[in-house]
C-alpha cells in the first residue's frame, strides 16, 4: 500500500493521528524517550515524514499526545492497585505507591517524557492537568490516614508524590542503589511513608 493512499484511508485524520500516537507509545516503551523524532514517528507509522504536522501543529504537541497516554495507563494502573476501597486506607497508599514506582522503572522512556519539563511547561492537551486524578486519588486516601501532622492533605499528598517521584528518578539512574547499598526498592517506600503518615500501628 503506498503512502498515499494509506493516509488517505484514514478520513479526518482520527485514525492516522491514533495511530501516530500508539507507534509513539510503543516507540518509547521499547526504545525510550529520546527515540521519538518527528522522522521515525512517521516512518513506524508507514506514513510520509511532513504527515505528522498535518494533525500535530508541533513535534512537541505530538509528544504531549504520546505522553498523556501515559498519564491515562497510570490512572488506570492506580484504579486497579487501590481496588475497591475494603482494604485500609494506608494500605491503599501503599498499593499506590508500590503501582506509581512499579510503572516508573517498568515504562522508563514513557515515564521520562510525562515528566519533561518542556512539555509540562508547554501543557499541549492540557497536560499538567492529566495527572490530577491521580493526584485526586491520593489525597483522598491521605486524608483518610490519621497523619502525625495538621498539614492539610494536599500538602502531605503532595510532598509524599515529589518523594516517590525522587525515588523512581534516582533509582532509574542508579543513583540510590549505589549510595544505599539497596537491591530492593521496597525498604525506601516503607521509609517514604512512615516518614509523611508515621509508623505503620502493629
Amino acid at each position: 500500500m503506498s503512502t498515499s493512499v494509506q493516509e488517505h484511508e484514514h478520513g479526518d485524520g482520527s485514525g492516522l493521528r491514533s495511530r501516530l500516537v500508539q507507534v509513539g507509545v510503543d516507540l518509547a516503551n521499547s526504545e525510550g524517550a529520546q527515540a521519538l523524532s518527528l522522522r521515525e514517528l512517521a516512518r513506524r507509522a508507514g506514513v510520509s515524514h511532513g504527515a505528522p504536522r498535518r494533525y500535530f501543529a508541533t513535534h512537541r504537541e505530538l509528544l504531549s499526545a504520546i505522553a498523556r497516554q501515559g498519564f491515562e495507563q497510570l490512572g488506570r494502573r492506580a484504579v486497579e492497585v487501590v481496588g475497591d476501597g475494603r482494604a485500609g486506607a494506608r494500605d491503599q497508599l501503599l498499593a499506590l505507591a508500590r503501582g506509581y514506582l512499579d510503572f516508573a522503572l517498568s515504562n522508563r522512556g514513557m515515564f521520562e517524557l510525562m515528566v519533561r519539563h518542556d512539555l509540562l511547561e508547554s501543557n499541549h492537551l492540557g497536560l499538567r492537568e492529566a495527572s490530577l486524578p491521580l493526584f485526586g486519588v491520593l489525597v483522598e486516601l491521605v486524608s483518610r490516614v490519621e497523619r502525625p501532622t495538621d498539614a492539610p492533605p494536599e500538602v502531605v499528598a503532595g510532598t509524599l508524590w515529589a518523594n516517590l517521584h525522587g525515588i523512581a528518578q534516582l533509582w532509574i539512574w542508579g543513583s540510590l542503589p549505589l549510595v544505599t547499598g539497596a537491591e530492593d526498592i521496597e525498604p525506601l517506600l516503607q521509609a517514604v511513608l512512615d516518614a509523611h503518615l508515621g509508623p505503620a500501628a502493629e
